[in-house]
């Protein structure tokens, strides 16, 4: 069934109540983005977390797309937390599930100034011992998976805003000499294996980004392995730059392939209609640029799920920054990916599935509500509802549901075992809630 996000009627409403049903159904009805990107010669990724992967996480990461970046399980903080002690443990389970779902591996990260371990940062190392340090650290991970990955980010951020190089472990110790020496012996450790140079804020024509071009270009002179470049994409929403597509083809006229690496792009929250339909607007663009070069050869989103997305925590304010809502729903973002890769999208079915808010009973100081979700038509895996109070109401207690509620802007979402509303069926949740003054009931517009 298609997911659905619909405002909806409600029966016996509070002034200002306006519900949204947010539906996340499997849209199996649409052409698996994989699917889509394939058809273009192209490969659709998510980063993912290990032990996210099942349940519908896990259908959707396996069955949407075509390639997993590890978010964190191969970065060296991870890997190599205490000097020769090692834990591979999620990054083997990630690249089990993706070998089971036909899928590509993207390695992340081998060289980066960010998530090391302390010993290595807190150490005193002379340039020999930083040198062999690092050539052990590549070797041995990408050794390790050998003929499993398809792409490395071997070397993560290496530049400044201006194009400067950096200040980090690397280049105070080693000069700029790490970078190609890092990438011969990833090539050493795994000649199959496409190695790029990754890094942000270089989607447009810059200052930063022709530093990388040069980088690339004086490296692709000397003959070091170097087969492309990845651009992060974390984005603003409406700031896609306008020489993306021709930021690509610059890249790609060196000879090197281009990866759009960590795509996401937040929002000022809480996201509405319009900001939703900006946000499908700028992936569909980014996606359009890549589909429009030959050489761009892969998209990957960082994290497909508003609940797996590292936004929220690091710039506050922001978030919704991905294609699915926390509830693994597709939101118009995904849409805009979909429609970016020749896909058509049909919306999903009005009235479906509906949210009824009813009061049971009410004395001087609270009263006793419930809604009821119910389906005819189509059926959800999991549901939220949220509504906003115009009369100072506080939710006090709240059962078959988690509640919250912050201001007078209320979100239920289901329970651990009433998610699911088959097709012809109901569920119903309760709570109580306080009020003063006056509790009325008003004529209920869509939200």
């Amino acid at each position: 069934m298609r997911s659905l996000r619909l405002g909806l009627p409600l029966a016996a409403l509070f002034t200002g109540v306006a519900l949204l049903l947010t539906a996340p159904a499997a849209h199996a009805a649409d052409t698996p983005l994989r699917d889509l990107a394939a058809a273009r010669g192209k490969v659709i990724g998510t980063a993912v977390t290990g032990s996210k992967l099942t349940g519908t996480y896990g259908d959707l990461a396996g069955g949407q797309f075509s390639s997993l970046t590890p978010g964190n399980a191969m970065k060296w903080g991870t890997v190599e937390p205490t000097q020769g002690t090692f834990d591979w443990s999620e990054a083997d389970q990630i690249v089990a599930f993706a070998q089971a779902h036909n899928q590509q591996v993207r390695g992340h990260t081998l060289v980066w100034h960010n998530q090391n371990p302390s010993w290595l940062t807190n150490g005193t190392w002379t340039a020999a011992q930083l040198g062999s340090l690092l050539q052990n650290h590549i070797s041995t991970e990408v050794g390790r998976y050998k003929g499993e990955i398809t792409a490395w980010d071997v070397v993560n951020e290496p530049f400044n805003e201006d194009g400067t190089y950096r200040s980090t472990i690397w280049y105070d110790g080693l000069g700029s000499d790490y970078i190609a020496n890092a990438l011969t012996w990833a090539h050493a450790a795994d000649p199959a294996a496409k190695l790029y140079i990754n890094d942000y804020n270089v989607e447009g024509v810059n200052a930063k980004s022709t530093a990388l071009y040069d980088l690339v270009k004086s490296l692709k002179a000397a003959g070091v392995p170097i087969d492309g470049v990845g651009l992060q994409a974390h984005l603003i929403l409406g700031q896609v730059p306008a020489t993306l597509q021709q930021n690509i083809q610059r890249f790609a006229d060196l000879g090197v392939d281009v990866a759009i690496t960590e795509l996401d792009v937040r929002m000022a929250l809480p996201s509405d209609s319009t900001r939703l339909a900006q946000q499908k607007a700028d992936f569909k663009s980014v996606v359009a640029a890549c589909v429009a070069v030959s050489r761009c050869v892969n998209v990957t989103v960082w994290g497909f799920a508003d609940s797996d997305s590292w936004v929220d925590s690091t710039f506050p304010g922001y978030g919704a920054a991905t294609p699915y809502d926390a509830n693994y729903a597709p939101k118009p973002a995904y849409y805009g990916i979909a429609e970016a890769l020749g896909g058509t999208t049909t919306p999903p079915p009005t009235g479906a599935c509906t949210a009824a808010y009813a009061v049971s009973s009410q004395w001087n100081t609270g009263f006793t509500g419930q809604v009821t979700i119910s389906c005819s038509g189509a059926s959800l895996t999991s549901w939220k509802v949220n509504w906003t109070y115009g009369a100072g109401q506080q939710i006090t207690q709240a059962w078959n549901a988690t509640c919250t509620q912050s201001g007078a802007a209320v979100s239920c979402a289901n329970a651990s075992y009433n998610g699911t509303v088959a097709d012809g069926s109901s569920v119903t949740f309760g709570f109580n809630a306080s009020w003063t003054g006056s509790n009325p009931v008003p004529t209920v517009t869509l939200g």
